[in-house]
């Protein structure tokens, strides 16, 4: 697959005649958003279990299998447990946010900063909740 940037696709959107056509000739750039797949490739690449992530997330082993197997959904806080249990960086975190269609972490929202640094950081769960109790903010 080429990579295409995000203005070219919204060019190539405003440019297009009809959906149709534009939904068939760009389809191998649309990401995908089917979160159980999304995290059974990061596990893949990071080599980690999912009992491995699931411990590290502080996540019910039942409630993390049902997420893997598309069974629940979960919470933007949940799936940023799970980031951080897997290790991403802060880019890794926001293109999974952004892919399960869920708002990105905004660095000018004080608890999203403390998250980010986390990220940044390469915290855990627990340092992460930590710095967000000693700020006075809800924790994942």
């Amino acid at each position: 697959m080429t990579y295409i940037k995000t203005d070219d696709l919204l060019g190539s959107l405003r440019n297009t005649t009809t959906l149709d056509d534009y939904l068939t000739s760009q389809k191998q750039h649309f990401l995908d958003t089917e979160l159980p797949g999304l995290l059974e490739r990061l596990c893949d690449q990071k080599q980690m279990s999912k009992a491995q992530v699931f411990h590290g997330a502080e996540l019910n082993e039942i409630y993390g299998y049902q997420i893997f197997a598309g069974k629940r959904r979960p919470s933007r806080d949940k799936l940023l447990c799970i980031g951080l249990s897997l290790g991403l960086n802060e880019d890794e975190m926001q293109s999974l946010l952004k892919s399960a269609e869920m708002a990105p972490l905004y660095p000018k929202l004080k608890r999203d900063s403390i998250i980010l640094f986390g990220f940044m950081k390469n915290q855990s769960v627990m340092e992460v909740n930590q710095s967000l109790f000693a700020n006075n903010l809800e924790t994942l």
